[in-house]
């Protein structure tokens, strides 16, 4: 490619709307450009990098024997009723009607249509395992689009579907997606963790995120450095971290806390410290009013509480219904006296001695507070947010955290979709049983992004090569010198005619514009063509990644350049 041809409008400044480096440098260095909030057109460049990703996954998931399709996008409702999932997606989904008004939606997820398509072509044991792939867009109603690719309405997803007869076949179909996963993120170049996860919308029971380590990272995780346990907050095992009784319990008192509603104005108006405080929260669960006890100097982990409740929606209780059930506003609420509303204290409570709760009585506390006396909760269950530094719960040592971006998820579904939409096999006996499934995305343009986010320093992107839209650039230092122009020209041939994909720069620019903006773009191989070339015979190469030029001889050059690259491609093998 010449860049005199080539469409890639960089931009000096950073647009206003960009607030994460991903997002900054994609829109600056002419990779994408926003059509709508959360929808991007991708020019050339973009797209290259996204089919070198796509080509990754692809080889990746032919390896493990997956048989590629295409689904389609626009997905007829009446199979979303069969799930069971129209109604309660949500307003993620972008629901539409037909001329006939019959409801479709476009797809956000596609687990009822390729159920349904294997439903109608595999009805034996002989047929079984399957693994089916798309890679496909995808669309989902944000209601607050940001981060560029990282939360958009129009996205690129791979997804593969496995199909199995039984429980040993979807966990081997499951490891080999989880490697299968590994090898793509190594290759791309990220540096990733899988952690355990929850399951969320899609539903199954065993899941495991693939985060890409990075400060914009939306997820939060913790991970051992001693061990293998890693997992999203969401369902980080916590352990009961009892304090050590220095005092016997004394009898319940009420005491006057005039305004002070908040865990630091309690603390500061009581002299206590936030962990001998019961922190009572209350929320909706399913409609069920419901309350949640953890100590003042923890946080409230939702995901947990709802996955102990099986409940489809969990949210905050309306303050007014609070009021009418504890007959105090929120601040002053507790669980000491509370009739016909499920407590659900986390692992910590019933350790406090002598601790400080709402008396449901506003302007007023209870002290000396002590589970099991003065009240007994309905169930006690890890439902609390884990921190760094506490113990991993594999092997006891400090838990790192950190902040990742999900480009990836593996799920067991089982037969949640089977049994709903009727997807079976017949056994060798001429029995009937559902389909074991399992379902595994990859989010190609958030990966995009990830890389991005990992790969970059002040003066722009830093492309692994495997993935970079082109892997050399050459700059003459000065078009206007002849003997220059003809070395650049004819090295570019020379890389072009063995495959090598190469952009020459071409462009009637200063030397100095050509080097801002191939370092913004992320080339990773430039060759400069300048007077020493001509002098000396030699040309300075520079790879992106780092400080340092190195001068090569003019004789053979091609040559090298290609061994450089096949060495450097060796990392993402």
């Amino acid at each position: 490619m010449r860049a005199s041809e080539l469409l890639a409008p960089t931009l000096r400044e950073t647009p206003a709307e960009a607030e994460i480096v991903s997002h900054q440098l994609l829109l600056r260095g002419g990779f994408i450009r926003k059509a709508a909030a959360g929808i991007y057109t991708y020019l050339p460049l973009g797209r290259r990098v996204l089919a070198k990703i796509e080509q990754i996954i692809r080889e990746e998931m032919d390896r493990a024997g997956g048989q590629e399709v295409v689904l389609p996008i626009i997905q007829p409702a009446e199979l979303w009723q069969e799930s069971g999932r129209w109604e309660v997606y949500g307003e993620e989904m972008f629901r539409l009607q037909d001329r006939h008004r019959r409801q479709f939606c476009l797809g956000p997820t596609h687990e009822e249509i390729i159920t349904a398509l294997v439903r109608s072509e595999v009805t034996s044991y002989k047929q079984l395992p399957l693994l089916l792939y798309q890679i496909q867009n995808k669309y989902r109603d944000e209601r607050r689009p940001r981060f560029g690719l990282l939360r958009g309405r129009e996205f690129i997803m791979k997804d593969l579907y496995s199909f199995d007869l039984d429980q040993k076949g979807l966990n081997q179909s499951y490891q080999k997606m989880y490697q299968a996963y590994s090898n793509v993120f190594r290759r791309c170049g990220l540096d990733f963790r899988p952690v355990q996860a929850d399951s969320g919308a899609i539903g199954g029971n065993y899941s495991h995120e693939f985060m890409a380590l990075a400060t914009a990272g939306e997820a939060l995780l913790v991970y051992c450095r001693e061990c293998d346990y890693a997992a999203n907050v969401e369902i980080a095992v916590a352990k009961a971290l009892p304090m050590i009784a220095t005092e016997n319990p004394a009898p319940l008192k009420e005491v006057a806390t005039p305004g002070q509603k908040t865990v630091a104005e309690i603390c500061t108006f009581l002299e206590v410290t936030p962990d001998r405080l019961i922190k009572t929260l209350f929320y909706e669960a399913d409609g069920q009013l419901i309350a949640a006890l953890v100590r003042g100097d923890r946080e409230l982990n939702e995901v947990k509480l709802q996955n102990h409740l099986g409940c489809r929606h969990l949210l905050l209780a309306d303050p007014e219904r609070v009021r009418k059930a504890t007959g105090a506003p929120v601040g002053f609420v507790g669980p000491v006296g509370l009739q016909g509303i499920p407590l659900y204290a986390d692992l910590e409570i019933p350790y406090l001695v002598n601790g400080v709760a709402g008396a449901n009585r506003e302007g007023y506390h209870l002290v000396n507070v002590n589970p099991g006396r003065d009240f007994n909760p309905t169930a006690v269950v890890d439902i609390r947010q884990v921190e760094a530094g506490e113990p991993c719960p594999q092997c006891g040592a400090p838990l790192a955290q950190a902040r990742g971006i999900e480009v990836g998820q593996v799920f067991q579904l089982g037969t949640k979709y089977s049994s709903a939409l009727g997807a079976n096999y017949t056994d060798a006996r001429g029995q009937e049983h559902p389909i074991l499934m399992g379902c595994y995305g990859i989010g190609v343009s958030r990966t995009m992004a990830a890389i991005v986010e990992q790969c970059h320093d002040d003066q722009g992107i830093i492309w692994p090569l495997s993935v970079a839209p082109y892997q050399v650039v050459i700059i003459p230092a000065s078009l206007k010198d002849d003997g220059q122009r003809q070395v650049a020209e004819g090295l570019y041939r020379e890389l072009a005619a063995a495959g090598v994909e190469v952009v020459y720069d071409d462009r009637d620019e200063r030397a100095g514009l050509k080097f801002v903006e191939a370092d913004l773009i992320g080339y990773p191989l430039r060759i400069t063509v300048g007077k020493r070339t001509i002098t000396s015979g030699t040309v300075d190469v520079k790879w992106r990644s780092r400080k340092e030029e190195t001068p090569l001889p003019l004789e053979g050059l091609s040559a090298q350049i290609q061994a450089l690259l096949a060495r450097e491609m060796e990392k993402y093998r």
